[in-house]
């Protein structure tokens, strides 16, 4: 029930609907003079929804901030990777589709080849309500595979469908591999919050190792803080999604 709800407040909580809605609002509202307070707000938020600026110094308070190399040990026992990077809807389904997570993956792979952890831990199945066909983790595997790391060297966690079930189902795969107890977590910087909490919650105290940083440094240039853009309103979909997200898991006590 948890998961079908969380879904349903995804959509709700989209920057994109609310628009719709402030629209839909001015379309049906009388007298006029209603219309123009609906119009005015919806103009608003499509201001201040498509400023760079705002959006990124938001972000920028709320990720994780990259962690160097020195801050990790030599060589922990495994990365955790946390899945949710995929598009498993795109055809032909001959292939890995990557979305804009993808630096997830190669962050891992990058640990791995550095040889500063000694296998990979994959975790995610499906968060799709309804999903067919191999999992999120599965294709992890596969361009693992492809990209050199051996199969002894990845597990495989299949059964997750949120970042609370990503520790819970990580945490009994390590009882069977009582040989790794360092774990260095590896998922978005905008998602290490929740994930830490989880993952603490589940007995498991990962380091954490952010990726897929979806912030850029502080500019002055007049574009920044000026120009509208399109891509401010996803970024500010993406953090209310993750804020929501964390206040929820934090009241039913997964955190």
């Amino acid at each position: 029930m948890f998961f079908f709800l969380s879904k349903i407040l995804d959509l709700v909580l989209l920057p994109t609907v609310w628009l719709l809605a402030l629209l839909l609002a001015a379309l049906v509202a009388r007298p006029p003079r209603n219309q123009r307070r609906w119009l005015v707000a919806a103009a608003w938020l499509v201001l201040l929804g498509t400023n760079s600026a705002l959006v990124n110094e938001a972000l920028l308070a709320w990720e994780r901030p990259p962690v160097p190399l020195a801050d990790l040990p030599a060589q922990a026992d495994a990365a955790v990777l946390l899945t949710g990077v995929t598009k498993g809807s795109k055809s032909p389904h001959d292939r890995v589709y990557l979305g804009p997570g993808a630096d997830r993956f190669t962050n891992a792979l990058w640990l791995y080849r550095a040889g500063r952890v000694r296998c990979i831990i994959v975790s995610g199945g499906s968060g799709a309500v309804f999903s067919s066909g191999p999992t999120e983790a599965d294709e992890m595997a596969t361009l693992l595979r492809l990209s050199g790391v051996p199969a002894a060297d990845i597990l495989l966690e299949k059964r997750s469908r949120n970042t609370r079930e990503n520790a819970l189902f990580t945490k009994q795969l390590l009882a069977a591999h009582p040989d790794i107890r360092s774990l260095v977590l590896v998922t978005s910087a905008f998602h290490q919050r929740r994930a830490l909490g989880c993952f603490a919650k589940a007995g498991l105290r990962p380091i954490p190792f952010p990726a897929d940083f979806r912030t850029v440094d502080r500019s002055l240039k007049p574009n920044y803080w000026l120009v509208p853009s399109p891509e401010a309103l996803a970024l500010w979909s993406l953090l209310v999604h993750e804020l929501a997200g964390w206040v929820t898991y934090r009241a039913v006590g997964y955190l």
